[in-house]
């Protein structure tokens, strides 16, 4: 295995500065075109609301043959998106999965693809969720159901859709992870552990993936107004409800303030994460980003994917890795 040195890590970073042009380009090009996506079929986890609620609609519109995937059927969501679907003759199929049920992911995947008439051609892992506080106050229920939804939900996805994909020749697995996939801000309890571990695991599946001509791209939204503040209040007063004394006591301050997030101050359109990815969809294959950050506003994970990239070329590059660490980051 080759050393990693100052000139691999320059060269490395040039290399990679291309990439990373290509990434803002491919968030400009998003925000500004309409991508043509007749004929892709995208299945989609997480579509009661939020990014997951918007994409359907969105790729529908744009001539993709959507499975909108959500929990709990039947419940009014799904019947608001079937009944949209309908009165503007969107191609949309509402499919019950929750990303915890092993039963529940295959034999959704396996409607999804019996309608398509084979693999899916695009796989959106949105389902997530959050739970805020002190790690210390992260019990083993809360602690189990956020890495359950956001990295296992995530895995049990990737592993039923690729068998289909390779079959096919070739598919793209598109997961939502944040911002804080890449950098930490205090008290978010497990959010930013389990999107750094879907960020591994995501970047691991990218590499793997290359000679079966399926392609891996992590979109890394900022904070948008969505749902995903009312779900967060749900699980986050439930936790603060039930946590013992002896862990709250460390952290009055933010106990007392835990479960009354609401998302004040965010006004960025969450419409910028479904043209993003929609734009990414349309593009040739081998030539998608591995990540692409989404927000108007700051974006502090930029450095760090420069940075994480460029090693990974300067560290493995010249490996018998290296054709397979290349292909993902756009490196001759």
């Amino acid at each position: 295995m080759p050393t990693l040195s100052r000139r691999s890590l320059m060269a490395g970073a040039a290399a990679t500065g291309a990439l990373a042009a290509m990434s803002a380009r491919a968030q400009t090009d998003a925000l500004s075109s309409t991508p043509d996506l007749t004929g892709k079929s995208v299945l989609i986890t997480g579509c009661s609301s939020g990014f997951g609620r918007l994409g359907a609609e969105h790729y529908a519109r744009l001539g993709a043959k959507v499975f909108a995937t959500m929990r709990g059927l039947p419940r009014p969501e799904a019947e608001e998106l079937s009944t949209l679907a309908a009165d503007e003759n969107l191609d949309i199929t509402v499919i019950e999965i929750d990303v915890l049920s092993d039963e529940q992911v295959v034999a959704g995947v396996a409607e999804a693809e019996r309608l398509a008439g084979g693999g899916i051609d695009v796989l959106v892992n949105n389902a997530g969720i959050g739970i805020s506080g002190p790690v210390e106050l992260q019990d083993m229920q809360a602690t189990q159901l956020i890495f359950g939804t956001n990295v296992i939900g995530a895995h049990r996805m990737a592993r039923a859709v690729l068998p289909g994909m390779r079959a096919k020749g070739g598919g793209l697995i598109v997961p939502i992870s944040s911002q804080l996939g890449r950098v930490i801000v205090p008290y978010s309890g497990h959010y930013s552990p389990t999107k750094f571990a879907l960020e591994a695991m995501s970047e691991a599946m990218a590499y793997e993936l290359v000679p079966h001509n399926i392609e891996v791209a992590i979109i890394e939204p900022g904070g948008y107004p969505t749902e995903v503040w009312v779900n967060r209040n749900i699980y986050t007063s439930a936790l603060k409800d039930r946590a013992a004394a002896i862990h709250k006591d460390g952290y009055p301050q933010v106990v007392a303030s835990m479960g009354e997030e609401d998302g004040s101050g965010r006004s960025a359109d969450p419409m910028d994460v479904p043209r993003a990815i929609a734009q990414i969809i349309a593009m040739p294959g081998g030539t998608r980003p591995l990540r692409t950050e989404v927000h108007p506003g700051a974006k502090p994970q930029m450095k760090i994917n420069e940075v994480t990239a460029a090693t990974q070329v300067g560290w493995l590059g010249g490996s018998g890795y290296g054709p397979l660490i290349k292909a993902v980051h756009n490196v001759d």
